[in-house]
């Protein structure tokens, strides 16, 4: 598989307790200026990342979705695979959340939050026009019932640089509905009194509601389209920010102040705040216990008196137990409107200061607490309250607070003038903000947070113990590693700049016995410094060579990642990965058909044709092809189907109708059966004929 060159860019109803606001910070200081940071690439090769949680050494654990678990360790520059988790992979399941217990320094305790494969049905290749995986959308009790999931919270022992799975104790588990699309994400992160903090999505199918609330109640339609089943049941842990304290053997008990008393019926106590969409991402300020919380938008464009306001992304400052209105409301003042799936006639506008749910699916209160209003509510256009906010998709993220120490010493520490002050990310606009909050947690002021420096689709931040913002960057691109995909970290400079590596490697692959030539060729230091090179060739954390170029023979078959690390005259340091098979060749992957850019309409039933060639027997079993629905830089995955041939049919919801840049995205893969295996993958787009 032919890779990019890897380098480091320098440009590139409960009994309420009272709880603290948040620190307040210092509107009108003004923030540094972008020329004043450095972004340094960490991983250049991080899977399709997820989250990130960074460790007292300054190691950094990464997660990819489809199950690895990576840790960045600057003392070599090394990405090392901690953990390979099995997960159920459908649509937008996988590896989630990752978190350090407070206690981490003593317990070596790490959370995360994933969906075991279970027994849930998946694509049999053999029938190439009927994909098993899928679950129905239309049926009895007795079809659904096979997609029953769970997500599930745990936590393992991290060993040196080895997550021990076989550690696993069992936290907490939250039933999901399987075989359909989407919001099954969470977030995990802890208050000052270690509660454990998880976020979870409605779990629901948004594609048929019109971009508008899915609360389609008919009785024969799969549960997955109605959110008041999920987010709105007061009896169910979706769509929720749960609050629990871990056990000392695995399970959970309830602090007081969440939502609703143990006990009371038709509740779970688990919950401190419910009536959320997508909350993707959220941070618990470090001083004042204050959760930032941001949560993703339905995709209506534009309001409709029959059914609702246009989707709108929502930031909040959550300091006490609240319910915040989805799929009822996005503000008190913002309901949708009671539609009749079955007849296609609107009924009231829903009562915010009241919401009542009727859904059958509803297992929970029938009448939920009032609607609170997120301190941050925009859409796709210009917000006349948050201008600085600007315009395009919506794709909020909860950043963290800056909790600068004056004690702490770290040449990359970020300075005074972004002490409490929560960070925003966006993650369709590519950029992150800094908020500045009154008393009363209200926003006053928005200031861009290094312009001039890149975040490519910021899906995951974090602050380190060295003051510095570590970052997770998606990239553009469709559920797979993506080519600008990567660990970042973002310093504040003081005096000199950290050196920029560049490594190359020829051949690129090959059978072992192999001779590789390696090259530093393009790597600078920003002041002109003398550096030191150290290569470690086998990844296994010694060095092989200091010279600038070297060689080395790799004698046995393997995927390695050799590292180039470099240290300037003031001792700061960054490295460069180079991806190497050794052994089989990848796979090379095709489309026969679809083309690229084949006129289609939605709806159509697409068939497919995926050729491989490579230099073992091809296994036809072992190809997986997935239908995204392209949204500009971001897609929604929508059905994954195996086998070399097969029909996936395309449809778009309604929310995306009339939106532009709208695309059919076919991706396939094939990972042989090789010494090591290697992976090939190949990527179609479709354009919708006029």
């Amino acid at each position: 598989m032919v890779r990019r060159k890897a380098t480091i860019s320098a440009v590139g109803v409960a009994v309420l307790l009272a709880f603290p606001t948040a620190a307040v910070a210092h509107p009108g200081h003004d923030l540094p200026p972008s020329s004043d940071f450095q972004k340094v690439t960490l991983d250049d090769f991080p899977g399709e990342p997820i989250a990130l949680a960074v460790l007292p050494d300054r190691r950094v654990l990464h997660t990819a979705r489809t199950g690895e678990v990576r840790i960045h360790e600057p003392s070599t520059g090394r990405n090392v695979l901690a953990a390979k988790i099995p997960v159920y992979q459908h649509d937008e399941e996988g590896v989630q959340g990752i978190a350090l217990d407070p206690d981490f320094s003593r317990n070596k305790w790490v959370y995360v939050y994933y969906s075991p494969p279970l027994n849930t049905p998946s694509d049999d290749p053999s029938t190439p026009t009927v994909n098993e995986g899928d679950a129905p959308a239309e049926g009895t009790a007795a079809d659904f019932a096979p997609f029953k999931g769970v997500m599930r919270l745990s936590r393992y022992k991290l060993t040196g640089n080895t997550l021990q799975l076989g550690t696993e104790q069992k936290i907490l588990e939250v039933g999901t509905d399987r075989g359909q699309c989407c919001h099954v994400g969470g977030k995990i992160d802890f208050d000052s009194h270690g509660n454990l903090y998880l976020s979870t999505g409605d779990d629901s199918n948004p594609f048929f509601s019109d971009g508008y609330a899915p609360i389609d109640e008919r009785a024969n339609r799969n549960p997955v389209f109605d959110a008041q089943r999920s987010a709105g049941n007061t009896n169910d842990l979706r769509g929720k920010l749960l609050r629990i304290k871990p056990g000392r053997s695995g399970g959970y008990t309830i602090p007081r102040g969440n939502l609703f008393k143990p006990g009371t019926p038709k509740t779970r106590p688990e919950i401190f705040a419910m009536g959320l969409r997508n909350p993707f991402r959220f941070t618990v300020d470090p001083t004042s216990d204050v959760v930032y919380l941001a949560d993703y938008s339905p995709d209506a464009q534009v309001a409709n008196p029959a059914r609702g306001p246009a989707g709108q992304g929502r930031w909040m400052a959550i300091s006490k137990p609240a319910n915040y209105g989805w799929p009822y409301c996005v503000a008190p003042d913002q309901p949708y409107v009671d539609y009749d799936f079955a007849t296609g006639v609107s009924g009231a506008p829903f009562n915010c200061a009241a919401p009542v749910n009727e859904s059958p699916h509803n297992t929970g209160l029938r009448n939920l607490p009032p609607v609170q209003k997120a301190q941050v509510i925009y859409s796709y256009a210009p917000s006349t309250q948050f201008p600085e906010l600007g315009t395009g998709g919506i794709g909020p993220m909860g950043g963290p607070a800056y909790d600068y120490d004056p004690r702490l010493r770290s040449a990359i520490k970020w300075p005074a003038s972004f002490d409490g002050l929560p960070l925003f990310a966006e993650w369709t606009r590519d950029y992150v903000k800094a908020f500045h909050l009154d008393r009363r947690n209200n926003v006053t002021q928005i200031d861009d947070v290094i312009p001039e420096l890149v975040f490519d689709n910021p899906m995951d931040l974090e602050f380190g113990p060295d003051g510095a913002l570590y970052v997770l960057e998606y990239g553009d691109g469709y559920f797979a590693e993506n080519p600008d995909a990567q660990l970042s970290r973002f310093d504040f400079v003081r005096g000199n700049r950290t050196p920029i590596p560049v490594a190359s490697a020829t051949p690129t692959s090959g059978q072992a016995p192999l001779t590789v030539s390696f090259s530093s060729a393009g790597t600078a230091d920003p002041d002109g410094d003398a550096l030191r090179y150290a290569w470690d060739f086998n990844a296994d954390g010694k060095v092989d060579s200091t010279a600038p170029n070297a060689s080395y023979t790799f004698t046995t078959n393997g995927n390695y990642r050799p590292v180039l690390k470099v240290t300037d005259s003031t001792g700061r340091s960054a490295a460069a990965e180079v991806i190497l098979p050794v052994g089989t060749l990848a796979p090379e992957v095709s489309f026969v058909t679809p083309t690229e850019d084949q006129p289609f309409s939605f709806g159509d039933t697409v068939t497919y044709e995926v050729a491989v060639t490579d230099d073992a027997p091809i296994d036809c079993a072992r190809v997986t092809v997935t239908y995204i629905l392209g949204h500009d830089q971001h897609g929604h995955p929508l059905s994954t189907s195996s086998g070399c041939t097969g029909q996936i049919t395309t449809f778009v919801d309604a929310g995306h109708a009339g939106a532009g840049n709208l695309t059919a995205v076919f991706v396939a893969s094939y990972t042989d059966t090789g010494t090591p295996p290697q992976t090939g993958s190949a990527t179609v787009v479709l354009t919708p004929a006029a």
